[in-house]
């Protein structure tokens, strides 16, 4: 059928009129599947017993969940509360009549000490562990990082520390983690912006461990992947000791022989295209371990601060970037470069915590109130991310990277397809309905949702 000009056009002469009045209005319908989601799996049960220690009138688990509504529909400081307090349908996601001001929920976040937070932490545990268990998984493979995230000059355990685009800035220094199959976080622990990347790192890696070997047994094996700062003898021995498999990137640092044995290597066997390297067996005499590493080296065509091209190489061999990986795993070259390379994965995630779960906002002064907003940033992403797994996300081909096993929608697509749908409160044959605008897109892909949800 062929349509006119004038049939696809049409006259706007005057602006509208603005009138604000008290509607059964909603600009977020998604929220109601969500909504449906939580309850199925018990968790606003489970919030109310990880929130317990806290007090207030409007009840700690309904306040957690206020947050993460937040977060959902991309608000992301506490004081965005005042632009979606008439909106019926965060209300009732998080079970509540009126909405508490920032000042409320600011309060509520301050009872949070190193104490009360482990409930909190544990939930977060529980549920990756539940979403994990639905997959049956053949292998984890568990990334390890920090990341920086910039703080006011006073607020609570906030100092200056590594980070190079904002030198004299106070920071904290979160430890995180990721589950490279399926995006989730696994934990995360706050920590001041002035310590080396390993600190604690160990105590971390142990609570990891324990928690998925109470959850799966010695069954399901585990594989660690770090950078190399986190390249410890007690990290290695503990990794060792537990029975898991890793690969850890090791800096050319002046007490190890990597760079002269790159110096003397005649043959350089091909891992990945302008990729060639080779493995050696490391003695480290002072930790006292022998390990296998893999050196390799990647072709540039520009100089950088990983170059030894004047110490090792004629000119005419243009520039190198040099790296080594010590690991326990039963790869080939090319095999264990594709796995070490997957760590970057995680990056992507930490990006979408900050930029989509508000992951680098600092809402208080106080150490204990920033902390748990870091545990309920996690929370939301990775409750989504289970969500997504349950009704959306479809498996991805298998790759030698190990990272995601299914193709999961990010949080600012979700938002848009999902969650930001206008809609109507309204109340017919004695029960309430979500009316929205018809759209055949969304009614498909809402419907799809629904038939997941009760299946």
């Amino acid at each position: 059928m062929r349509l006119s000009v004038t049939s696809l056009r049409r006259l706007v002469k005057r602006k509208l009129h603005v009138e604000f009045v008290e509607q059964e209005l909603t600009s977020y319908s998604g929220l109601e599947l969500l909504r449906r989601y939580l309850r199925q799996h018990e968790v606003p049960r489970r919030l109310r017993a990880a929130c317990a220690n806290t007090a207030g009138d409007y009840g700690g688990s309904r306040l957690a969940l206020l947050v993460l509504a937040l977060f959902y529909v991309g608000a992301r400081r506490l004081e965005h509360l005042r632009y979606v307090a008439g909106d019926p349908l965060i209300a009732r996601f998080c079970g509540l009549a009126r909405i508490p001001t920032a000042r409320t929920v600011g309060h509520w976040l301050r009872q949070f000490t190193q104490a009360t937070l482990a409930p909190l932490v544990q939930l977060n545990h529980a549920l990756v562990i539940d979403a994990v268990q639905r997959l049956a998984l053949p292998r984890l493979t568990i990334d390890l990082d920090g990341t920086v995230v910039r703080t006011g000059a006073t607020v609570g355990w906030a100092f200056r520390g590594f980070n190079p685009h904002h030198r004299k800035d106070p920071s904290y220094y979160p430890l995180l983690a990721h589950l490279a199959q399926t995006g989730h976080i696994l934990r995360v622990k706050n920590r001041p912006g002035n310590v080396h990347d390993s600190k604690q790192a160990a105590g971390f890696l142990r609570e990891v461990i324990d928690g998925l070997r109470a959850a799966f047994g010695r069954r399901l094996p585990l594989e660690f992947r770090m950078d190399a700062a986190f390249f410890q003898r007690d990290v290695l021995r503990l990794l060792a000791a537990q029975g898991c498999a890793y690969a850890i990137k090791v800096g050319y640092w002046s007490w190890l022989p990597l760079k002269q044995l790159a110096a003397t290597r005649q043959r350089w066997l091909p891992v990945a295209p302008n990729v060639t390297g080779f493995f050696h067996d490391l003695h480290i005499p002072q930790w006292n371990l022998q390990l296998r590493v893999m050196i390799y080296r990647k072709h540039v065509q520009h100089e950088s601060p990983r170059n030894f091209q004047l110490d090792l190489f004629t000119p005419d061999d243009g520039h190198f970037e040099y790296s080594a990986v010590a690991t326990n795993l039963a790869l080939d070259l090319p095999a264990l470069y594709a796995f070490i390379c997957g760590r970057g994965a995680q990056e992507k995630t930490i990006a979408e915590l900050k930029g989509e779960f508000a992951l680098d906002v600092v809402p208080t002064r106080h150490y204990g109130a920033n902390s748990a907003w870091q545990q309920l940033s996690v929370l939301a992403h990775n409750l989504i991310r289970s969500f997504q797994l349950d009704t959306l996300a479809t498996p991805k081909r298998r790759s030698r990277k190990r990272t995601y096993m299914y193709l999961i929608r990010s949080m600012r697509t979700l938002r848009f397809l999902l969650i930001a749908r206008a809609g109507r409160l309204a109340r017919i044959g004695g029960r309430h309905v979500l009316r929205l605008a018809h759209n055949p897109a969304t009614e498909t892909l809402y419907a799809q949702i629904d038939h997941r949800l009760t299946a």
